[in-house]
Formats: C-alpha cells, sequence, structure tokens
C-alpha cells in the first residue's frame, strides 16, 4: 500500500512556496492544456503585502489569446487559517494593484468558516468580477496527485518512492 501524499513532507513556509510556484509552472506542461505560457513571479523573503507568488497563464482559445494573472498567497500554518491571518489586506485592493484578474489562497491546512464566508460575500458582491479562492490543504494535495513527477520527485521524496516501487510491483504482475 502507497503512503498518502501529505504536505507534511514540506518542512517550512518557503519550501511550500516553492511547491506552489513549481505546481503552477507545470500546468505549461499538461496535455490539451489551452496554456500557451506560465510566468511565475516571487515577491521575495519578508513581509509580502499578502502578495507570495504572482501567477500570469497565457492562454488560448483558438481564436484569441490572452492572459490570466493570479494573486497566490501560501499560508503554511497547521492551525486552521482565519481571516486574521491575512493581516490587514484588502484582497480587492491587492488584485487592483498587480492587474490581476484573481486571488488564490493556498493553506496547508483548512480555512475557517468565517474565512469561507468571507471569500463566498467577496466573490458575490466584487463589481470588478475578480475572482476568490481558498484551496485547503486536502485540495492543495488533490491537485498535486495528478502534477507532473518531477515535483512529486523533489518535494515529496518519501512519497514518490513509494509510487515508483509500487509501480515496479505492478508491472511484474
Amino acid at each position: 500500500m502507497i503512503a498518502r501524499l501529505s504536505l507534511d513532507e514540506i518542512t517550512n513556509g518557503e519550501d511550500f512556496e516553492e511547491l506552489v510556484a513549481a505546481f503552477f509552472r507545470s500546468k505549461l506542461h499538461e496535455k490539451n492544456s489551452t496554456i500557451t505560457s506560465v510566468e511565475v513571479k516571487h515577491t521575495g523573503v519578508g513581509p509580502d503585502g499578502g502578495t507570495d507568488v504572482l501567477v500570469d497563464f497565457r492562454l488560448s482559445d483558438t481564436i484569441f489569446e490572452f492572459t490570466r494573472r493570479i494573486v497566490v498567497q501560501c499560508k503554511f500554518h497547521s492551525r486552521n487559517v482565519s481571516p486574521s491571518a491575512l493581516n490587514d489586506n484588502n484582497i480587492p485592493t491587492l488584485i487592483h494593484s498587480h492587474n490581476a484578474d484573481g486571488y488564490l489562497l493556498i493553506c496547508k491546512g483548512k480555512p475557517t468558516s468565517k474565512l469561507t464566508a468571507l471569500f463566498k460575500a467577496l466573490n458575490e458582491n466584487c463589481k470588478l468580477k475578480y475572482k476568490y479562492h481558498i484551496w485547503s490543504g486536502e485540495v492543495f494535495v488533490t491537485q498535486l496527485l495528478v502534477a507532473q513527477q518531477s515535483i512529486k520527485k523533489q518535494f515529496f521524496p518519501k512519497y514518490f518512492r513509494e509510487e515508483v516501487e509500487l509501480t515496479k510491483k505492478l508491472k511484474k504482475r
């Protein structure tokens, strides 16, 4: 039985941010994708004002090419993430200041019900049509399960070794 991919293999917030960046870079290599390029920008170490990573996706719908920019904030907290963890950031202003289309919060743990309600209200009441999403650690792990093998190998070596061993055993059958 293969071990479950766990964010516990990530030991610090910087590695978590790099995992997030690598995940988005890998989106360019997905089969049948409309993504034609991906640019990932780190905002640097230290206070980030609510922005850890900026992701620009260049997409094509066979007629037009267009860019989508997402502000990504990573929270490497084991505890549940509440609105207070976002400091005093005005998320719509943050999106606007980066000329982005939306905001994605990726948590190691889970969002509180208050944070989920805040994002629901932002989505329902945003006059500028920005998009607001939260990925709990569980949702992010689900995304990572179908990610490139190189990401699993780099960030989840224990899981990757077990996955390779299981694949070898199944091929021998």
